[in-house]
């Protein structure tokens, strides 16, 4: 947004999906000390990293990487840390069964 709210500057993303610049249920943010923003990417169970602009830097964190999916995120910034809060679904429900928080360097 624009300093006075008023206009879109940047955006990124747009049609659901799972490739690269695309997302399916973003679902929280998390800005580093260089205003770089992760994304916590729900159903395709991933983080990115896009830069100041909001141009696509990198996958910081894969589904391989995850048991389930990524809820929320907290970074670090004194210990170059995130801190992501992976969490089992209950998909029949809208309920969380299981849960842990995994540490990445960045």
């Amino acid at each position: 947004m624009s300093d006075d709210g008023r206009h879109i500057v940047h955006s990124h993303g747009g049609q659901r999906g799972s490739d690269t610049g695309q997302y399916d249920v973003p679902v929280r943010l998390a800005v580093d000390d260089n205003e770089f923003v992760f994304v916590a990417d729900l159903n395709n169970r991933r983080v990115t990293l896009l830069s100041l602009t909001l141009e696509y830097v990198r996958q910081v964190v894969s589904c391989d990487q995850l048991e389930w999916c990524p809820r929320r995120l907290l970074f670090d910034k004194e210990r170059r840390r995130l801190y992501v809060c992976d969490n089992e679904r209950n998909y029949g429900q809208a309920k969380y069964r299981a849960g842990r928080v995994v540490v990445f360097s960045v």
